[in-house]
């Protein structure tokens, strides 16, 4: 098919090569000429694992191209994905979904002959409905511009592996045709024996919020039982082995630490509360209220960890930190807990220097006022302690006793619960991590 893609963020891109890399021809929109440019000579805007080498293949082949221009969007794609930005609205819990407004304002009157237009942005339940009745009335084409919502699931460094190998596709659908037409698009990945759920609008809207919301829920239930395990002088890795292995829970999003960040979980999360409320259903989600200061008293928690390690006031204190992304396997910086903690101890005094394998240039854009290095080694020299803030797999492969010379005071913090503390301690580091009733 003809697919065209608009918005090429980290959604839009990711989708966009994948789509061609199943076989159709795929035209991706922005309205970014930078952007446009970079992804056209198959240079992706942000890390993602395997994202240049997809580009690069589906561009070569011929199907795959980008454009400024929905006119032109509208003339090739016979299916039109929106995979536009709905950060949290400045102020509120709620989705801003002005841009989602804005594609469909400015592609509809492109619209003169049958085609799909295809919500993956996460939304507001009913938000389907109104641009359904949009299209219907701007588009040339009338009725015969149908909508569905496709959310997306996808994690950012495994955004490839979560496109072409999903869990499920969820399709938010008005008619039988527009489900077989979709069905048509995923063929190859449903092929594979992919479940694929056919639901109304609503509900295909709720998907993407409440399974954040769950994944949430999980990392502040076993980052509540680190600070139980603190107290009671137990090991919270060995009790979210234990509680991973029953069936019923399992062990994804089961890792204590300093919780969870980035452009979805929070935003989905603070979403769906302002969806119940505005519902009239807030009462019902007030565990996820729970759930949201859980996740930020862990930041205040590694802070307040770093002052006692320290044993004194920060002012003056060498910080350093590893890791500036909010997780491994990508560059996003957005809502970093790595970073926010850096930041508070930077506010208190400390001088603090980040260092980080991937996040480094979008770090300093947030945070210009920290310091960086662009290698382990240099990140220590003379620190005072050492946190350990972003579980990068190459962070595991640090030699203690070559650090332990670089230092001033061998300390450090594995708020990530990732590191072999085993070995630091061997090679004579004080070493701290949480949800542990041991402090060696």
């Amino acid at each position: 098919m003809n697919i065209s893609v608009i918005g090429t963020g980290y959604l839009g891109a990711v989708h966009a090569a994948c789509m061609a890399e199943i076989g159709h021809h795929v035209l991706g929109v922005d309205s970014n000429p930078e952007q446009i440019d970079k992804l056209s000579r198959g240079c992706p805007p942000f890390f993602e694992p395997g994202l240049a080498d997809l580009l690069t293949r589906g561009i070569a082949a011929g199907r795959l191209r980008f454009s400024g221009s929905l006119r032109e969007a509208a003339d090739f794609g016979e299916v039109h994905f929106i995979c536009v930005g709905t950060p949290q609205s400045a102020g509120a819990l709620s989705a801003d979904i002005t841009s989602v407004d804005a594609v469909v304002e400015g592609l509809a009157p492109h619209l003169r002959g049958e085609c799909i237009v295809v919500g993956k942005s996460t939304v507001p339940a009913g938000t389907s409905a109104r641009l359904a009745n949009q299209l219907a009335a701007l588009a040339p084409a009338g009725v015969r511009v149908d909508l569905a919502w496709n959310p997306e699931f996808i994690r950012e460094g495994l955004a490839i592996q979560d496109t072409l190998i999903p869990d499920r596709i969820v399709l938010g659908v008005r008619t039988a045709r527009t489900a077989a037409v979709l069905r048509s698009v995923y063929e190859p990945i449903l092929a594979a024996g992919t479940p694929c759920l056919v639901t109304n609008f609503s509900t295909a809207e709720l998907a993407k919020a409440a399974a954040n919301a769950f994944l949430a829920t999980k990392i502040s239930f076993i980052n509540a039982m680190a600070d139980v395990c603190e107290a009671a002088g137990a090991d919270v890795t060995v009790l979210a082995d234990a509680l991973g292995f029953d069936r019923r829970i399992g062990h994804g999003s089961m890792s204590a630490g300093l919780g969870f960040g980035g452009g979805c979980l929070p935003k989905d999360l603070h979403s769906l509360l302002a969806q119940g409320a505005g519902l009239g259903v807030g009462d019902s989600l007030r565990l996820l209220h729970e759930v949201d200061r859980i996740n930020g008293l862990r930041r205040a928690r590694v802070v307040e960890l770093t002052r006692e390690l320290i044993g004194r006031e920060l002012a003056d204190c060498h910080v350093a930190v590893l890791g500036a992304a909010f997780k491994p396997g990508t560059d996003d910086v957005r809502d970093s807990p790595a970073l926010a903690v850096a930041h508070a101890l930077q506010a208190d005094g400390a001088q603090v220097r980040v260092h980080d394998p991937e996040a480094m240039e979008n770090a300093r854009a947030a945070h210009p006022k920290l310091d960086y290095a662009l290698d382990v080694k240099t990140v220590c020299e003379a620190a005072d302690i050492v946190l350990h803030l972003t579980e990068w797999p190459q962070y595991r492969y640090i030699e203690p006793r070559t650090l332990r010379n670089i230092v001033r005071h061998p300390v450090i913090l594995d708020a990530r619960n990732a590191l072999p503390l085993h070995r630091w301690r061997a090679a004579g580091w004080r070493a701290r991590s949480l949800g542990v009733g041991i402090t060696t």
